[in-house]
């Protein structure tokens, strides 16, 4: 029996949720998504040691006042784990704008605009990358002015499905709503602590993103993020993407029980869901 890694990988997009580059090659994932904190749980290793080095003397060598200094090592840092990571990867990665600018649009656009040049100053094309601008009306706004410069946008912080019908309107290539973050706050103030794959309510949050894009056909692909458990990950199997830790990747494989199809094209054009927009 196939494990259910591999189960999931011929239904759905298979995505590493680190920056560590040993672990993206151990499990052989389409692409990568990086965040500060994943780049921030990563480079205290002594493995990239020299990588950091390099983006802090990058840093001393573009301004002169410490606060600029610590802006422009940071997104070498990003730029840089980027580029290594997309050696070890045949798709893209996913590089995220600082949160502080979730409520500007020019600042997002700007730094989007950034990102790329950095990248394509390396000989990386900006086709292998996805810029993460957070889910926010101005957030939106700046994807529409991206996406139509040909730089590809992941919406991150995505927790309902009005955001993800905006971002479908918006034209964005891909969207990642937050299971565990839906899930955390149901159990915080529900009275029902414990969900199967199917009541989940993240899992249940994305299901309908999903079949909604898909019964009116948007294109933008929708990547299931922020897992807390497995169970999530198989309630999901069928979704476009699914961006998934290290240690729950590992728990995957090493699990050999037989996975359900729980989401398809076909199905959700059967659904009777109206349109909003």
């Amino acid at each position: 029996m196939s494990s259910c890694l591999d189960q999931l990988k011929a239904h759905t997009v298979v995505v590493a949720d680190t920056g560590d580059f040993d672990a993206i090659a151990q499990y052989q994932p389409q692409d990568a998504t990086t965040n500060p904190s994943l780049i921030l749980s990563v480079v205290g290793m002594p493995k990239y040691n020299k990588i950091v080095q390099e983006c802090v003397e990058y840093g001393r060598q573009q301004a002169s006042s410490i606060d600029e200094q610590v802006v422009d090592v940071t997104d070498k840092l990003f730029v840089a784990f980027g580029s290594e990571i997309l050696k070890i990867v045949p798709g893209r990665v996913s590089t995220e704008v600082d949160a502080r600018l979730s409520f500007d649009v020019e600042g997002s656009v700007a730094k989007g605009r950034k990102l790329i040049g950095m990248y394509e100053s390396t000989g990386v094309s900006r086709d292998r990358v996805l810029i993460k601008l957070s889910t926010t009306w101005e957030g939106i706004q700046a994807a529409k002015i991206l996406e139509a410069e040909g730089i590809h946008c992941n919406m991150t912080l995505l927790f309902s499905f009005a955001q993800a019908v905006a971002c479908g309107e918006a034209g964005v290539t891909l969207i990642s709503p937050f299971v565990g973050r839906i899930y955390d706050w149901y159990v915080k103030n529900g009275d029902k602590k414990t969900f199967t794959e199917d009541d989940d309510p993240g899992v249940v949050s994305v299901k309908k993103i999903y079949n909604y894009y898909k019964k009116h056909s948007y294109q933008t692909i929708v990547m299931g993020a922020s897992f807390r458990n497995t169970a999530q990950i198989t309630g999901l199997t069928g979704c476009d993407y699914l961006t998934i830790s290290p240690k729950l990747l590992e728990q995957l494989k090493q699990d050999n029980k037989t996975m359900e199809v729980k989401l398809t094209k076909d199905a959700a054009q059967t659904l009777g869901m109206i349109r909003y927009l």
